[in-house]
């Protein structure tokens, strides 16, 4: 093995933080259009979902319920976060939907946010509350 792989290695290793491994997810910018679970601020902050039951069968409500959802892929999945994204229907913006588990607490940690722009009219609110909604009434949190 040459010195330039075991270097990107070691960087790959070493280099990168999981944001599961620390519990958190990216930080909300200034601008109204995002909303967290872990943001620090009234204006940001929404609460994150309290699981019921199996954490396994919660988890899968999740991905239910993202999928339900118009636009919306997951892309990134990993065994205490997982990625969607939300597509607008007229101008194709594009919404971060970003989950962190903390089995420990119980608990789905929850970050919905606008990649451009600087209002989003409350849709990453509706869509987080929607998504409270649905699990909800499938049982699986409070």
């Amino acid at each position: 093995m040459n010195s330039k792989t075991l270097f990107a290695i070691i960087f790959m290793m070493f280099g990168s933080t999981s944001h599961a491994a620390e519990k958190t997810l990216a930080p909300c910018p200034a601008s109204p259009n995002c909303v967290s679970s872990l943001a620090t601020d009234e204006a940001h902050f929404i609460p994150p979902f309290k699981i019921v039951g199996a954490i396994n069968a919660a988890s899968l409500a999740l991905k239910n319920a993202l999928l339900s959802q118009e636009r919306t892929v997951i892309t990134e999945e990993k065994e205490n976060t997982l990625h969607a994204e939300a597509t607008s229907l007229v101008f194709r913006f594009v919404d971060d939907i970003d989950v962190l588990l903390d089995s420990e607490a119980r608990l789905f940690h929850i970050r919905s946010a606008s990649r451009i722009g600087h209002g989003d009219l409350g849709v990453n609110r509706k869509r987080v509350e929607q998504l409270r909604a649905q699990l909800k009434t499938a049982g699986v949190i409070e």
